[in-house]
């Protein structure tokens, strides 16, 4: 599997997931969505125990490319998309608006170089996905608001003071740091840990998006099944289905 948009690297079970489109701020475009996607689904069916999701360049990213918009950013989002039963660590710095926002809100930790802003601007745009929601069951209920309201940038020391970040550290230094993390939480008991990260994800309360994410997941998983194809198969040719719960 080639990647044009991220760059995947496997070793020490931990998957480094990093966004290369450094030249576009690493703007999340059509590809993009696609490619992380795919990455989410590989890291979930692979044998790595934990991941990380950097950028290359300055910024972490500006969000959705206006110039090339993803019908579907939420395919982008680790746990959105994608069953997720592992931790995801985020390392970011420079700008990460919007979208880029929701993959650090999903992320079980995030190391943040003092460079990080975080900005969701949708108020001040006019549409929103809605994802962001859920913002107020991580961290205190009129920051979220406050955050989400006003679209006025949120800087990696704030964040870190209201638990939004793990650690901040200094320019450069966020991605060794997050694999430093990341290769601890690889060592941990993987069965203890997806238990654990699973009793989380059930206690946190889901927006209405990610309640919708989760339905539109459960449907296409039937539409796209082969029990389908054989219940129409079966249909035209008058016969008796012949399913396999697959």
């Amino acid at each position: 599997m080639s990647f044009e948009t991220i760059s995947y690297q496997s070793a020490d079970g931990v998957a480094l997931i990093t966004l290369s489109r450094p030249e576009k701020r690493n703007a999340m475009n059509v590809q993009m969505v696609r490619e992380l996607n795919e990455a989410w689904h590989r890291f979930e069916a692979g044998e790595d125990r934990a991941a990380v999701v950097a950028a290359a360049g300055g910024h972490f990213s500006v969000g959705v490319d206006i110039n090339d918009v993803p019908p579907e950013a939420w395919r982008a989002i680790p746990g959105a998309a994608t069953r997720s039963t592992k931790p995801v660590v985020a390392a970011t710095n420079g700008w990460c608006i919007g979208g880029a926002f929701i993959i650090v809100q999903m992320s079980e930790y995030c190391v943040a170089c003092e460079t990080t802003k975080f900005l969701y601007p949708e108020a001040r745009i006019g549409l929103t996905g809605g994802m962001i929601a859920s913002l107020a069951a991580r961290i205190p209920h009129k920051i979220a608001t406050e955050f989400m309201f006003l679209g006025e940038p949120l800087e990696a020391q704030r964040a870190y003071e209201v638990g939004l970040v793990n650690k901040v550290v200094g320019k450069g230094e966020q991605v060794g740091e997050a694999m430093k993390v990341a290769r601890k939480l690889a060592g941990m008991a993987p069965l203890v840990v997806s238990t654990l990260k699973a009793f989380v994800d059930g206690m946190m309360p889901a927006s209405p998006v990610e309640e919708m994410c989760r339905t539109r997941l459960s449907l296409e998983r039937i539409s796209r099944s082969e029990d389908f194809a054989e219940g129409v198969a079966a249909f035209r040719e008058k016969r008796e289905p012949r399913f396999r719960g697959r």
